[in-house]
């Protein structure tokens, strides 16, 4: 019942012609509508939209290059991207659950388990957010943000790994503080 109260709707009840005659009781209220039909001109086609639109990033101009019989231009294939690329984030994500759950489930075996999945996860970490970036901040698009996302993603892989480098060499590694922080 609710679509019935949609503006687009009155305003297009309200200009179809009327053939018969209305004998209801509610023909004065749509007659007098009809005498006001600007004020439901005036109405945003977007009924229900609540926020104004804000034009972040103001469509380029459309420019066709060549013909429309000319090919579509084919990419130089790639081997580092590709299904080859896929199969090794999803080799890396799926290297990663065993090496969550079985320092937990054993107990922490060696340093060399820590550093695996310290490695994995900064690895997995750098890959994510670098397909983040690519999706977001195309090339051709903004070329300044994506060069500096890019540095900051492989600055922050650095930070991130001294970070762990420092924890597993001067304090008890990430399965033992997991552990520790766990059972708090």
């Amino acid at each position: 019942m609710a679509y019935a109260l949609r503006p687009t709707l009155l305003r297009r009840a309200l200009a179809a012609p009327v053939s018969r005659s209305i004998t209801t009781s509610t023909s004065p209220a749509l007659r007098q509508l009809r005498l006001t039909t600007p004020i439901l001109r005036q109405c945003p086609r977007a009924t229900f939209q609540t926020s104004t639109a804000r034009k972040i990033l103001p469509p380029l101009p459309q420019v066709i290059e060549g013909t429309i019989n000319d090919a579509a231009p084919v990419p130089e294939p790639e081997p580092l991207h590709g299904s080859y690329h896929w199969s090794f984030e999803r080799g890396v994500s799926i290297a990663l659950v065993p090496l969550t759950v079985i320092p937990f489930a054993a107990g922490s075996l060696s340093p060399l388990l820590d550093g695996g999945l310290i490695g994995l996860l900064i690895l997995h970490s750098y890959m994510g957010f670098g397909a983040c970036i690519t999706d977001y901040f195309p090339t051709w698009r903004t070329p300044i943000t994506r060069k500096l996302a890019d540095w900051a993603n492989f600055l922050a892989i650095f930070v991130v790994g001294w970070g762990f480098y420092e924890f597993e060499t001067n304090d008890v590694g990430v399965t033992e503080a997991v552990r520790k922080i766990w059972k708090a």
